[in-house]
């Protein structure tokens, strides 16, 4: 799927190694854990980002490293010895970078080689930095620069190392900023990237095989479980789940008391038989079918894109290599776990919209079934929250227009400082990345679940109020719609609707249903109270 979540997650392992970091950690170091449904974006486009990004660091990083060694080594030799400031030139340069980079980091806006300036991470965040850079890493690297130029006029020996250093580190750290800049302008511009072909992993037999197990996971029609994390992928839960039970009783039956139920009208068209999870499911279909059509008609309103679908959560149990994602074993799962109502393997139907461009994705699950004379029906929405807005400075990157060779090279100079420092911690961790993933040999690990997905580790934290009002609203215009096909169903088998209409309106309006209550007291909400009362609560 290539949609601008898709984009901005791809870009934002170039701008972030955290969050680099981790996506690797989910899809490599974690071999065993098959991916979680992917959502309004497609999982490997942006694994294949990781490792391009994780390359291109590596490769600058030794870069890096050789020239600090030459220039350390010079200076062990005797060539240029002279100490600047109390410590030695590189020594002191060293200073600087750890200062910097160990500063941005606190900042929370991520270290990586490709660092963006201030004006960038604000016109993509909109204002919303929470925290500006300090002064500090400017400071040392003014104090830097006055004592090497000092030391240059004044002609002291070691003036030309303290000067020639930070020049020197500056041109890798130039061509890699180049590198990326043109890919974000090109390959992840907001033009090229709908068109583009899908990327490639990388053609190793790890890979190859990681990149086979995302494709045919991260669509399928079920997934692997761990009871503990359900509904990964979805996101977090959107209000509480909403739960309704209750007796399938025969229209003319005797009802609680005694009464009897009133009789169908004839003419209604309602058929006798048992009432099945599966009838339900299929007259909720058309109610969700027909409010995209009507959507679709009236506007531009997201609604008109809304997508239904069957799924099945399976329990862990098996190898991922040996779970059968085929067509064929999907529609049997499909067609033997809807309505019987396990624990393990579950049904559900799952209603999804995307809105704000993918930013926003609102997921409603909804699980039936009839066993023992009862219908249950549990209905759980989701909402994924908008991609980090920092990833977004691709897009200012792109407008930028064409480079200016200049002032790319001052930007250069600048961020040498911070380059070097994520430079030492990039080339560390992947080394400890690559050490893990050999020592633990997922491969062999024990069968997992997901534990997060790619689209849920890039998400910010929070909706904004035009956001959260669309939310709450596709979520209750989805549930009332699975109260009508549910209604539908009971009266198209000559069940009584009364009190599943009592139940829909108590609640879906957030309040605790009771049928018939012997004693006791029952409380809900902040600041309640109960007291106990004689005689039966209807």
């Amino acid at each position: 799927m290539r949609s601008d979540a898709t984009r901005f997650l791809c870009a934002g392992v170039h701008l972030d190694s955290d969050f680099r970091g981790r996506v690797l950690q989910e899809l490599v170091l974690h071999e065993e854990r098959p991916v979680a449904p992917s959502l309004g974006i497609d999982a490997l486009p942006v694994l294949a980002h990781a490792l391009r990004a994780r390359r291109g660091e590596t490769r600058t990083a030794l870069i890096l490293l050789a020239l600090w060694a030459v220039f350390i080594g010079l200076w062990w030799a005797g060539i240029g010895s002279e100490a600047l400031l109390p410590v030695p030139w590189w020594m002191a340069y060293a200073l600087v970078c750890f200062v910097s980079g160990g500063v941005r980091g606190a900042t929370g806006l991520g270290v990586a080689l490709f660092t963006l300036d201030r004006r960038t991470v604000e016109q993509a965040t909109r204002g919303r930095l929470k925290m500006l850079l300090p002064v500090v890493p400017a400071v040392a690297a003014l104090v830097y620069w006055a004592a090497a130029l000092f030391a240059l006029f004044s002609g002291a020996d070691a003036s030309w190392a303290a000067v020639l250093l930070p020049g020197v580190l500056t041109l890798p750290v130039w061509a890699y900023r180049r590198q990326v800049t043109a890919l974000m302008r090109t390959e992840l511009g907001s033009r090229s990237f709908p068109g583009a072909p899908r990327e490639k992993l990388p053609d190793t037999a790890r890979y190859q095989r990681i990149g086979r197990a995302i494709g045919r996971e991260q669509y399928a029609a079920l997934t692997v479980y761990d009871p503990f994390r359900p509904f990964i992928g979805a996101g977090r839960p959107y209000e509480e789940p909403w739960s309704l039970v209750m007796e399938l009783k025969k229209q003319g039956e005797e009802g609680a008391g005694g009464v009897s139920a009133p009789q169908p009208e004839p003419g209604t068209g309602a058929t006798a038989g048992p009432l099945s999870g599966r009838e339900v499911i299929d007259l909720i279909k058309p109610q969700l079918e027909a409010l995209r059509t009507s959507a679709a008609s009236a506007g531009r309103d997201r609604l008109r894109a809304l997508e239904v679908e069957e799924f099945v959560y399976l329990p862990t149990g098996a190898a991922r290599w040996d779970v059968d994602y085929s067509v064929s074993t999907a529609d049997r799962h499909l067609d033997e776990a809807v309505g019987e109502g396990a624990e393990g393997r579950r049904h559900f139907l799952r209603i999804r919209i995307g809105a704000w461009d993918e930013q926003v994705v609102v997921s409603v699950l909804v699980r039936v079934h009839t066993q023992g004379g009862m219908l249950v029906l549990e209905v759980v929405p989701h909402v994924l929250t908008p991609v980090r807005p920092e990833f977004r400075a691709v897009d200012v990157i792109e407008a930028g227009g064409e480079p200016d060779p200049l002032r790319d090279a001052v930007r250069a100079v600048l961020a040498t400082p911070t380059t070097n420092f994520a430079a030492g911690t990039s080339l560390i961790g992947t080394a400890v990345a690559e050490l893990r993933t050999w020592l633990a040999n997922p491969r062999r690990a024990y069968p997992d679940g997901p534990v997060t997905s790619v689209r849920e580790l890039g998400s910010t934290a929070e909706l904004s109020v035009f956001q959260e009002m669309d939310v709450k609203r596709y979520v209750r215009t989805v549930q009332d719609r699975i109260a009508s096909g549910v209604r539908e169903a009971l009266r198209a088998k000559n069940y009584e609707t009364g009190e599943f209409e009592r139940q829909v309106v108590t609640v879906s309006g957030g309040g605790v249903f009771i049928g018939t209550m012997h004693g006791g007291a029952v409380a809900t909400g902040e600041g309640s109270s109960a007291a106990h009362a004689k005689g039966d609560i209807r």
